[in-house]
């Protein structure tokens, strides 16, 4: 498919803000991360999953704490206060894109359009 790079690119967002969702809830690691989004079809090598776990931690929005399970050494990823605030702000952003996208309700852009468009076509005085 000629789209998939803009697909992976929309997605790759998507599963950012699953990762701080879940991370907010409660600590989670890699592989449950990895089965969470399997979950909601999201198909993720682990060459996709650590370098977005990482950047999430570079730009402070997760930390990590090493845990021993089953003798053998895992970490797990936590939000931090700002990936909890971004979070957040996602969520504001995300309801008006639902109500935009999914419920096609889009009064808010159409008025500012008009508006514009009535600005425009005013005689000058």
């Amino acid at each position: 498919m000629s789209d998939d790079g803009i697909v992976r690119h929309f997605f790759s967002g998507f599963i950012r803000l699953h990762i701080l969702y879940h991370a907010a809830k409660e600590p989670i690691c890699g592989a449950e991360i990895t089965e969470e989004l399997i979950h909601h079809g999201y198909r993720l090598s682990q060459g996709t999953l650590y370098p977005t776990l990482h950047l999430l931690e570079k730009l402070g929005y997760l930390k990590n704490e090493s845990r021993v399970v089953n003798g053998r050494r895992r970490k797990y990823y936590r939000a931090t206060a700002a990936g909890k605030r971004i979070l957040n702000q996602a969520r504001s952003k995300m309801q008006e894109l639902v109500a935009e996208v999914l419920e096609d309700d889009d009064r808010d852009f159409q008025t500012a359009r008009r508006k514009q468009r009535d600005a425009r076509t005013e005689p000058k005085q």
